[in-house]
Order: structure tokens, then C-alpha cells, then sequence
């Protein structure tokens, strides 16, 4: 049975986070059976190495926040990850491609991480930073992460002034193929928010007010 602690992807993506945080982070992960932590390249060692013989996954992002690093440092960043035990990477698509309406390059970038993720089995999230988008672009996302094959779109890196919304996880879930799923990060602090975006049609939550979240309890987390 799916519950609400197992849609949560427990994050901790600050510049600042010490190791000692993400320890931490993967200690609640642990109690609460989360679905993953979500930290920093640097620390997915540290959150592996916590989390061994636990069903808490350890996820990272690629690319991130910005996006437009060249697809072959993308790769490179993801498999680096998953050698140190990432089984979950969440990448930026290149927004600026986006904007430009480069698409094919878009689709490249992604194409190629999930090809490298999913032959070492592991899951990919394309990060597409709604709130820079129109709602044309984001029906265009939908189907170049569709056709791409990535696990996951995801609405937001909690970095670029705005997060997700119950709208746009709506228009993401029709538009997407049958086999991609949704996250929605972003923003989302307490558990009214993380059941709209369940209900809207989220399979997943980024955030780093899980306990406040499965506690009922109200967070001041940024992220």
C-alpha cells in the first residue's frame, strides 16, 4: 500500500549542508520510511554508506540548478553518482535550450542520461523549471521527457523563485505518457500541500519538510 511518507523524496540540497546534516537527513529517512534522501553529488557516498540495508533510496541531481552544462558532464556527473551509490538522479533539462527553442538539443541532453542511468538501473527525473515556462513549453516537455523515456518530469529545482503548483501538476499528469510519473518540489511544507499535489497527481514529493509533512505539523523549510 502506497503511503504518504513513501512518496517523499526527504531533500537536502543547500549549499551549506554539512555532512553531518545529511546524516541526519538519512536517519529521519530511515524512521520514516521515506522513499529516498536527495542530496549533493559530493555527499551520496556519505548517504549510501548511512543507508545501507535500508529500503530509502539515495537520489542526486545532475546538472543542477541551472541545467546548461554540456550533456557529456551531465553523463559523466550522473555515473560518478551512481558508482557512489545513487540509484535516483534528478536532472536539470537545459532550460535555456528550452527557451530558445532548441528542442532537439533538449532531447539529446536528456536521451543521453537515460541511457547511461537506466543501463546501471537506475531512475531518471527531468527537471524542467516550470515557473520559467510557458504553458506551451511545458506541454512540449511533456512529450520530450515522454519520448525520451525518463521515469520522472519534475516540476522544480526549489532554486529559481518558484516551485510547484497543483495546476501544473495537473497539466503535466495529461500530458505525459503512460509510463512517466510525476514529482512535484518546490515549496511544498505541509501536509494540505503534499496531499494537493498527490490528489493533482504527484507520484512523488521533493521536499525538505518531510517529518513536518507526515507529522502534520507546519515547516519554515526553504526548499
Amino acid at each position: 500500500m502506497t503511503t504518504l511518507a513513501s512518496t517523499i523524496d526527504h531533500t537536502l540540497l543547500k549549499p551549506d549542508a554539512t555532512t553531518e546534516q545529511v546524516l541526519a537527513c538519512c536517519a529521519e529517512a530511515r524512521t520514516h520510511h521515506f522513499a529516498s534522501v536527495c542530496v549533493l553529488p559530493w555527499h551520496v557516498q556519505h548517504a549510501a554508506d548511512a543507508l545501507i540495508g535500508s529500503k530509502v533510496a539515495v537520489c542526486t541531481v545532475v546538472g543542477f540548478p541551472l541545467g546548461g552544462t554540456f550533456t557529456a558532464s551531465k553523463v559523466h556527473e550522473a555515473e560518478l553518482a551512481m558508482f557512489h551509490g545513487a540509484r535516483e538522479i534528478d536532472m536539470v533539462a537545459n532550460i535555456t535550450a528550452i527557451k530558445s527553442g532548441d528542442l532537439d538539443t533538449v532531447f539529446a541532453d536528456i536521451r543521453e542520461i537515460v541511457i547511461s542511468v537506466h543501463e546501471r538501473k537506475g531512475i531518471v527525473k527531468v527537471i524542467i523549471e516550470t515557473g520559467l515556462l510557458t504553458e506551451a513549453e511545458k506541454i512540449d516537455m511533456c512529450g520530450i521527457v515522454s519520448q525520451a523515456h525518463a521515469d520522472y518530469i519534475k516540476t522544480s529545482t526549489g532554486f529559481a523563485g518558484s516551485g510547484a503548483t497543483v495546476e501544473d501538476v495537473r497539466l503535466l499528469r495529461a500530458h505525459i505518457g503512460p509510463h512517466v510519473k510525476v514529482k512535484a518540489s518546490g515549496g511544498i511544507r505541509d501536509h494540505a500541500t503534499a496531499m494537493a499535489m498527490i490528489e493533482a497527481g504527484a507520484h512523488r514529493l521533493g521536499t525538505s519538510s518531510g517529518v513536518a509533512i507526515i507529522s502534520g505539523s507546519a515547516s519554515t523549510a526553504s526548499y
